[in-house]
């Protein structure tokens, strides 16, 4: 059991500092599409570059899991264990593929860590869009 907690330590701090890498890029991103184009077009585009870089980033860390999964052999192949973790970490949870009974805690933590994550990437979503629309309204004290 030590073991386990230990593994899903490692695994939830790799997916965090990924999380947090690819937010501070998307701002970078974010900062650089400010000035560009018509209103509408840089607004457009700015919603789809987060969009897209968000989808990225959550597919990178599901990606770091089910290659542990797919390591440890606790999925029958590298595409059983990208579907795993796909379903685990959105939470979706379809129940059509189990982890050995040794490894199950570690689901549970994918799960609440990709809804932690997630919130996160709302979370962002909306301080970027109201940024935007502060910027819109020609006020950045609001």
């Amino acid at each position: 059991m030590t073991t386990i907690v230990f593994v899903a330590l490692c695994l939830v701090a790799v997916t965090v500092i990924i999380h947090a890498m690819g937010l501070a890029t998307t701002y970078k991103i974010f900062a650089r599409l400010e000035s560009r184009g018509s209103e509408f077009l840089r607004i457009t585009l700015q919603i789809i570059s987060i969009t897209w870089l968000l989808i990225v980033i959550h597919a990178v860390e599901i990606s770091v899991w089910a290659l542990f999964y797919w390591w440890q052999k606790c999925l029958p192949d590298i595409e059983s264990a990208f579907y795993f973790s796909s379903v685990t970490y959105t939470t979706i949870g379809y129940g059509d593929l189990l982890l050995p009974l040794e490894w199950r805690m570690l689901g549970a933590v994918e799960g609440l860590t990709g809804i932690l994550m997630c919130g996160l990437s709302t979370a962002y979503f909306f301080a970027v869009v109201s940024h935007m629309y502060k910027m819109r309204l020609g006020d950045d004290k609001i």
